[in-house]
């Protein structure tokens, strides 16, 4: 027996909330109201290659580097556009300006219906309830403007830790906020290596949120499987491994 979950650790993006439209979709409606005639595929397909290109030159928002998440988005929508045949500084910079901004609140996020409950259960529970995203400095105002902040004690994203998931460091850090013992803690993602994976080799209890069910993975059991959050609540009060 291991006691009982004291703390219970999110994951945000794809767990708790999503992009209300495809980054790419986005990036084009931004690029219509300055003027500009581009072809969504296009914009998606240089979104993609700029992000890859940026992860790896610059890995989590180039902190190691003495850059922040303003300035790693800027030089990726910047590149993006670029890559896209625009060429003019003064529309460069307005781009960027304006999407950093536009994802700063909840606009372009979408709460997944199951979220709010789950917080509150949890709170009803008398667990306490942290984050752990490889997320930059906006999380704060995003989760505020969709109603979810006040459900947290803390929150930690890589931009602040300075490391991410799945980087067991991040998850050290978010242990010694949390207090109690890594049998004590839980965490809930939707990403295999950087949620469910790393969590668990540090002795947290990991729980894979497979809302599809489409990932195979065999050494993941049953009982740390979700499709809902709403099921989370139940699993906190077992005393599985």
């Amino acid at each position: 027996m291991r006691g009982p979950v004291r703390w219970v650790l999110w994951d945000v993006k794809d767990t708790l909330l999503k992009v209300r439209r495809s980054v790419g979709e986005q990036y084009h409606r931004e690029a219509e109201r300055a003027g500009l005639h581009l072809l969504p595929a296009q914009v998606e397909s240089a979104f993609r290659q700029a992000y890859l290109q940026h992860s790896h030159l610059y890995p989590n928002y180039g902190t190691a580097q003495g850059m922040n998440g303003q300035v790693w988005w800027t030089h990726l929508v910047k590149n993006v556009f670029s890559q896209c045949g625009v060429q003019d500084p003064a529309v460069l910079d307005t781009l960027a300006s304006n999407l950093y901004k536009n994802f700063c609140g909840p606009e372009n996020w979408e709460v997944f219906p199951d979220s709010g409950s789950v917080l509150k259960s949890c709170s009803a529970l008398g667990v306490k309830q942290g984050v752990v995203s490889n997320f930059d400095s906006r999380l704060e105002g995003v989760l505020r403007g969709c109603g979810l902040l006040t459900h947290f004690s803390f929150l930690l994203t890589s931009e602040e830790a300075g490391v991410g998931k799945p980087d067991v460091a991040i998850f050290t850090q978010a242990l010694k906020k949390c207090a109690v013992p890594a049998k004590n803690v839980a965490h809930v993602g939707d990403h295999y290596v950087n949620d469910y994976l790393a969590s668990r080799s540090l002795g947290i209890r990991g729980y894979l949120l497979d809302r599809q069910g489409h990932q195979r993975h065999l050494d993941v059991p049953p009982q740390h499987r979700l499709q809902s959050l709403d099921e989370l609540p139940a699993r906190l009060q077992q005393e599985t491994d």
